[in-house]
């Protein structure tokens, strides 16, 4: 730190906290606090990492429920949707208008999303090199492309966002983010179901999205229906 003030607010001041919050190692969970999103020109920001499996595991949204981590969890149960085709290409994705977009690139997430407020969608993957990382992506209600200052924003603070996972990863912490899964009991369901039908854990997982895709449900409530017996795992005998 070289004592330079600060403002005191706007997305300057927010970008460089977390800049120097990279350089002093702290974790994402200390710095992400209410109002990012807004900050850069958007109704709602999410981060998910990689897990270990391939998935995209949501650790953030701004707001912390709503329209952000709704359609991040659209997306996880249908398998299809923005945030998946960034993480797979690797690639900045920025679409000014859902409701034009061509309905053979997502074809089972537009149909969803059509229902909810979301108009354009921008999610910048997070990389190291050829890892994927994470994906950091942004959501808005009204239509049109980001500015090229909101856009250079968005990419700075992956920038930092990315040199954050990665010294939490290296410290080795149990909750090295600071931040909480969102999808915790989901892969506690896979499990069990995995553990009761003598199946794979990816298996599972497809069963309970599948279930969850045909009875219109969130998978989060799915799961904790599975784990509290309300619904046997029997049930999911007859998935495909």
């Amino acid at each position: 730190m070289d004592g330079t003030p600060l403002p005191d607010d706007g997305p300057a001041a927010f970008l460089a906290r977390v800049e120097w919050a990279a350089r002093d190692g702290q974790g994402p969970g200390d710095l992400l606090a209410p109002g990012a999103a807004r900050l850069l020109g958007l109704d709602a920001l999410t981060l998910s990492i990689c897990a270990h499996d391939g998935h995209l595991e949501l650790l953030w949204g701004d707001p912390e429920s709503g329209l952000g981590t709704d359609l991040e969890t659209l997306q996880y149960t249908l398998g299809d949707g923005p945030t998946l085709e960034a993480a797979r290409h690797g690639r900045l994705l920025h679409e000014p208008d859902v409701l034009v977009t061509d309905p053979h690139r997502w074809p089972l997430f537009l149909p969803a999303a059509s229902r909810t407020p979301l108009r354009a969608v921008v999610a910048q993957p997070l990389r190291l090199g050829a890892a994927l990382i994470g994906v950091l992506a942004g959501y808005r209600t009204t239509p049109g492309p980001l500015t090229t200052a909101q856009l250079r924003g968005l990419h700075r603070l992956g920038r930092r966002l990315l040199l954050l996972l990665l010294h939490s990863d290296q410290a080795g912490a149990d909750e090295p983010t600071g931040l909480r899964l969102y999808r915790a009991e989901v892969h506690q369901a896979t499990g069990f179901l995995a553990a009761e039908l003598g199946i794979s854990l990816e298996e599972a997982l497809l069963r309970l999205r599948a279930h969850a895709a045909a009875e219109d449900q969130s998978l989060s409530d799915l799961a904790q229906a599975v784990l509290t017996r309300r619904l046997p795992a029997g049930t999911f005998n007859r998935a495909t």
